[in-house]
């Protein structure tokens, strides 16, 4: 429906809030925002009138939004914790990346994407402190969907410990503990070491917490590595290689798990050849990643620090 400006009346029922808030941006030059705030309007004060909150409902829900934003800051991500555990990054996700061309699945970017990660030297180990868990040898090649090799592509990894915890929630851990960034070689390769992750539960102290308790649901995530691979003229790939059971996958809080980019992580009980040093048991995974032609740019990091 297009509404267009006109000189304010009052308001004096129900039936006149909509059209005449939308009078009053009807003006708006720019025709994106015009269009994402019409839509905005409408269906938020349509979920108001078939809800019919009460005031103090009404209270209580800016209050919760007030304090998500107050608990976003440098170190946690509150906001973008939220968006994911309603489902709303997986859909975005979904949205902007479901026109699939045979490039590997994407996944959202979650909640503690630091940037500014270690460049590492393939075959290094993003473990830099003393991280209890199974040693994991990841590997594979980065590849264009012809199968062509794609050098150069840089790869920023980083993962929870097995304890369930991302360094920059972890005291006992070092400033950009399992966090790495590694270059893809001329035949498309990279390999790195690490440990095998674990599952592990969403933050629960704030108000993301009260609400999961609130629907009576469980704050876990599958156990997974976080990807973003980005080359040159190619479309940036943001994506979790998981590592976990059926039922866990489909109980994932933030909804991010995908059959299509499972991992198949493999436990060696004795010792092998290609890894003479490794403590028994130890894991290895070989993923290849591919690409399609496009612009190739970089999310804006939901967090930047870790507390010391």
């Amino acid at each position: 429906m297009d509404y267009i400006s006109s000189p304010p009346k009052l308001i004096t029922k129900e039936a006149d809030v909509t059209p005449t808030v939308l009078a009053a941006m009807a003006n708006t030059d720019n025709p994106r925002l015009k269009e994402v705030m019409t839509v905005l309007v409408e269906h938020l004060h349509q979920f108001i009138l078939k809800t019919r909150p009460t005031e103090e409902e009404f209270e209580y829900a800016l209050r919760w939004i007030v304090e998500i934003g107050q608990l976003t800051n440098e170190f946690h991500n509150e906001v973008v914790l939220a968006a994911d555990v309603v489902g709303a990054s997986t859909l975005i996700d979904l949205i902007n990346n479901d026109g699939m061309q045979g490039e590997t699945m994407s996944a959202l970017l979650g909640p503690f994407y630091r940037g500014g990660a270690p460049i590492c030297t393939n075959g290094d180990c993003i473990a830099r402190s003393q991280t209890p868990g199974a040693t994991l040898f990841f590997s594979g090649r980065v590849i264009g969907v012809d199968g062509a090799p794609v050098a150069g592509a840089v790869l920023d990894v980083w993962q929870a410990s097995p304890v369930g915890l991302y360094e920059n929630q972890d005291e006992t851990q070092e400033d950009c503990n399992l966090r790495g960034k590694f270059t893809s070689e001329a035949d498309g390769r990279y390999h790195f070491r690490s440990v095998k992750p674990a599952g592990y539960p969403v933050p629960t102290d704030g108000p993301v917490g009260v609400l999961l308790r609130a629907q009576k649901r469980e704050p876990m995530r599958p156990a997974h590595v976080h990807f973003i691979v980005s080359a040159p003229g190619h479309k940036t790939l943001i994506t979790q290689i998981f590592s976990d059971t059926p039922e866990a996958l489909a109980a994932d809080v933030v909804f991010g798990a995908k059959q299509q980019i499972v991992g198949n992580f493999i436990m060696h009980t004795e010792p092998h050849p290609d890894y003479p040093d490794a403590s028994l048991p130890f894991y290895t995974c070989e993923y290849d990643f591919k690409l399609v032609p496009g612009k190739s740019t970089m999310p804006v990091p939901p967090i930047s620090g870790k507390k010391s």
